[in-house]
């Protein structure tokens, strides 16, 4: 099914249905996230961010949130 296909489906659905496949999109959202951001994590690939912050947290250049 293309994404076309799936717009035009959408189009027909009533109000309710679109609010709840709103919801569903956007936790499957969050989902790619996470999960891209473990993955990330697990290569390292976040390393150099993670000791940028603690570098800048022992030179005192953050505060508390």
């Amino acid at each position: 099914m293309s994404v076309q296909e799936i717009e035009k489906a959408i189009e027909n659905l009533p109000v309710r249905e679109v609010h709840e496949l709103a919801d569903w999109l956007a936790e499957r959202q969050n989902q790619l996230w996470d999960t891209q951001i473990e993955e990330d994590a697990k290569a390292g690939r976040l390393d150099a961010l993670i000791n940028s912050a603690k570098d800048q947290n022992r030179q005192g250049l953050t505060r508390p949130l």
